[in-house]
């Protein structure tokens, strides 16, 4: 819980005690000799000429002109048998290095929304670098937030070195593990790793404990870009974990079963993987799905709805299946505002992503399909986060927590209140947040205050007093200087 900007310095992840499969095995099989067959004979594009070199020697088809490669199925088993199955996210802070070992989950926020809620007026604005910063501010105060991404666009600067100020802005401000999830090409992939190299010491040090991860989408149908796959094999070769992740929508760019979507993603999420481990066999990597729908009446996509939930509990067991780390797409409601909307749509993905055991999941703090950030439904997200995160991670049972000496000692018809067993354990009941549980006539009194009200409150108590100082002066002056170089280089 937050208390006037300030956290208890701990993560709080879900600690699974059982993981739903919402698919039967046979299902998990279909779908992924699906994919293989769609590999092998439709094909995937991916023009990258030292990937096609690579995988024409592991006996692929490669169709030079058009990009296409043709996976054999026995390939595509192999590489992905060679990814590992945990492995470390490191942050600046150690105590906050985060362990994807599939028995804990872990929440980020989204990714680059073009506008974010004012915080002092409430208008919706486009986003700036500093927005960036206080939102990172305010996700570092959250125990909730366990890594970060780049929750908003840093468009006050130009499009080519944006995700470099965007990488700066949340090293300054955090000192949890960043996955820098907008470097998609060589260039932003390249000056991405020489700035966190100069936060990490160097870079050695980096390449044994990355401070930062990254990840490439794919272009659905079947589509990988060149940039794309380069940014993906430089960070990969600088230590980097490096997954792929598919934002396919059904009806549009996926079939409009879901059957068909999940088959045709999975299809698109294993052929980036095994690509990286042509390329840097052993590579850490993550299995990462944002799976939607189209919305029907308008061409947008759905971004919640029973169809979302069940991608996201879907795709979390697929990567179980191939024993790869998974990041699901959750929450991101498509409500306009932090309303009831909002809330019934985050607390179904939530439970979605969270009772199928997903090791990542990204999406806390945007409104209007991962548009528009706000600093209150941040809060609000952190809120449902915790009562699930309490629910799925069960209970103890043992002599202490049976009780069996207390309540013989009570009886029938007395009270456990006054008892030391209870005050043993009565700070471990869970307490909102922003939820108001006090009586009628209290809250009634103290003017009808709504949770969207408490989560403001709380929001300006961190950006008043959560002002971390993380980077010394020299190492932001280097950063600025690397970023400037590449600003420079972009001109020529």
């Amino acid at each position: 819980m937050v208390e006037n900007g300030t956290n208890s310095g701990n993560i709080l992840p879900v600690r699974y005690s059982s993981k739903w499969n919402i698919l039967l095995q046979k299902q998990v099989e279909a779908i992924h000799l699906a994919s293989l067959h769609i590999l092998e004979h439709t094909g995937i594009r991916m023009p990258h000429a030292e990937l096609q070199d690579a995988l024409a020697a592991h006996g692929a088809k490669v169709e030079r002109e058009t990009g296409l490669v043709y996976w054999p199925p026995e390939l595509v088993e192999e590489l992905l048998g060679i990814a590992p199955a945990s492995y470390t996210l490191c942050a600046v802070d150690p105590a906050q290095d985060l362990c994807l070992d599939g028995e804990h989950g872990y929440l980020t926020l989204d990714g680059s929304g073009l506008q974010v809620v004012d915080f002092n007026d409430g208008r919706v604005r486009t986003s700036t670098k500093k927005d960036l910063e206080d939102a990172t501010r305010a996700a570092d105060c959250l125990d909730q937030i366990a890594f970060l991404w780049p929750a908003i666009s840093a468009q006050d600067y130009p499009q080519k070195v944006q995700p470099l100020h965007e990488l700066a802005a949340m090293l300054s401000n955090t000192t949890k593990h960043i996955q820098a999830m907008t470097a998609v090409n060589a260039l932003s992939a390249r000056g991405s790793l020489e700035i966190a190299a100069v936060v990490a010491g160097g870079n050695k040090v980096l390449k044994e404990r990355p401070i930062i991860s990254n990840f490439q989408c794919s272009i659905s149908p079947l589509t990988y870009d060149a940039e794309g796959l380069e940014a993906a094999f430089i960070f990969a070769r600088g230590g980097i974990p490096t997954g792929f992740m598919t934002m396919q929508v059904g009806c549009s760019t996926a079939p409009g079963t879901l059957a068909g979507n999940l088959a045709l993603g999975n299809a698109e999420i294993i052929a980036g993987i095994a690509a990286l481990q042509v390329i840097c066999p052993g590579a850490p990597t993550f299995y990462g799905s944002c799976a939607t729908v189209m919305e029907l009446k308008s061409g947008g996509v759905a971004c919640g709805g029973p169809e979302d939930f069940m991608l996201q509990a879907m795709s979390a067991q697929m990567a179980r299946h191939y024993k790869i780390p998974s990041n699901i797409g959750t929450f991101a409601t498509g409500a306009k505002a932090s309303n009831w909307h909002a809330g019934v749509e985050n607390a179904a993905s939530g439970a979605a992503s969270i009772f199928a055991g997903a090791d990542m999941m990204c999406g806390a703090g945007l409104l209007n399909g991962a548009r528009i950030f706000s600093f209150e439904q941040l809060l609000l997200d952190c809120e449902i986060f915790e009562i699930l995160r309490r629910t799925a991670g069960g209970i103890e049972v043992n002599d202490e927590t049976l009780a069996l000496e207390t309540i013989h000692r009570v009886g029938p018809g007395d009270h456990f209140m006054a008892e030391e067993h209870t005050f043993n354990h009565l700070r471990e009941m869970w307490q909102p947040a922003v939820i108001n549980r006090s009586s009628y006539d209290k809250w009634e009194a103290e003017g009808r205050r709504d949770a969207l009200e408490k989560a403001h409150e709380q929001a300006a108590g961190i950006l008043a007093n959560h002002r971390p100082e993380i980077l010394k002066a020299g190492i932001k002056k280097e950063i600025d200087e690397i970023i400037a170089s590449y600003e420079s280089a972009c001109k020529d």
